[in-house]
């Protein structure tokens, strides 16, 4: 009876596990062919999916310039030549302590611009509270001289492309320009004697040793008449027998003597200017000879219409008289 009981059980058990296994393989097959199903689904819809719009959009909605977190090592430069610089001006005041160089490196331009843009004859002269325009890229104003001058001729003085020229104060290139007509020549500098001039670089004082200025360059009141009267150089007061020597290198064109300026020497040098030398004690110059600013010329004395040892020294430039202390070094 046992025996029969156990076989029972046995069956039973047996049938049970039969049926769990097959379940167990039909959960299987189900989930592989929902799998299939998917992978297929999505397989149609990559391949059906609509081209991207040439107008996409993207990116976060975030401010200001975007920080680069990788460098491709390449940049883009364009096909075309690069445009002309646009040229415009601003103001500005000269403060107390202010030199044209400084102001020149504030503005990335050059003393240069500067100068000839303003008209600056003298930069040691110039007034706090002056205006200066002050332009936006580097180079000099250029007054046309003769007419006939050419953009052409006016880029070879200055060794600046002529379209550059022309684009920039927008004219033709083949235009042909009339006296007093202006151009600003971008990058180019004016020439060394101007600078000088400007500068105050452009003579050596004539008196190497100690000295004072008795009277100075301009209106005075005469020491001999007491009228007011124009006095067109600088007296400089120092030892009779001083030492003159040549204020800038040039040929010597005149020596005598003068009922005003008593012993005389007159030089000739570049550009339009001169130089006359008086109330020496002694000429030691003679007419024609060229001198440099190692070459003695005379000696201080009183000769002519004078009230004690100094030098009268004078500078013309093109037969007019201007002040010395602008010039000299």
């Amino acid at each position: 009876m046992k025996i029969e009981k156990i076989k029972e059980q046995i069956i039973f058990y047996a049938r049970r596990m039969v049926k769990r296994n097959n379940l167990i393989k039909t959960v299987e097959c189900v989930s592989v062919a929902m799998a299939a199903c998917s992978l297929v689904i999505v397989s149609a819809l990559i391949v059906n999916a609509p081209a991207q719009a040439e107008n996409g959009q993207g990116g976060f909605e975030t401010p200001g310039m975007p920080v680069v977190t990788k460098n491709t090592g390449t940049s883009l430069q364009s096909s075309e030549t690069s445009e002309t610089p646009k040229l415009y001006y601003t103001s500005y005041r000269v403060r107390k302590g202010d030199i044209i160089g400084n102001i020149a490196e504030q503005f990335d331009i050059t003393s240069d611009t500067i100068i000839s843009v303003n008209n600056v004859r003298s930069s040691r002269t110039m007034q706090i509270g002056t205006y200066l325009r002050i332009p936006s890229i580097a180079g000099i104003m250029y007054t046309v001289r003769n007419d006939g001058e050419t953009i052409g001729s006016i880029g070879k003085k200055y060794e600046v492309e002529p379209a550059k020229i022309a684009a920039l104060n927008n004219v033709e290139e083949s235009a042909v320009l009339k006296a007093g007509n202006m151009l600003f020549v971008p990058d180019a500098e004016l020439d060394r004697i101007t600078r000088q001039e400007i500068n105050g670089d452009l003579f050596k004082k004539p008196i190497h040793a100690r000295w004072y200025m008795s009277s100075s360059f301009g209106w005075r009141k005469s020491p001999f008449s007491g009228v007011r009267s124009y006095h067109g150089g600088i007296d400089m007061a120092c030892p009779q027998g001083t030492s003159i020597w040549a204020a800038m290198p040039g040929k010597v064109t005149a020596t005598g003597y003068n009922n005003t300026y008593g012993n005389f020497v007159i030089i000739e040098h570049h550009s339009g200017y001169k130089t006359l030398y008086g109330h020496m004690s002694q000429i030691l110059a003679v007419k024609g000879q060229w001198v440099d600013l190692d070459t003695r010329i005379g000696r201080v004395g009183s000769t002519g219409l004078s009230t004690g040892p100094h030098l009268h020294f004078t500078v013309f430039k093109n037969g007019r008289q201007v002040n010395p202390a602008n010039l000299w070094n």
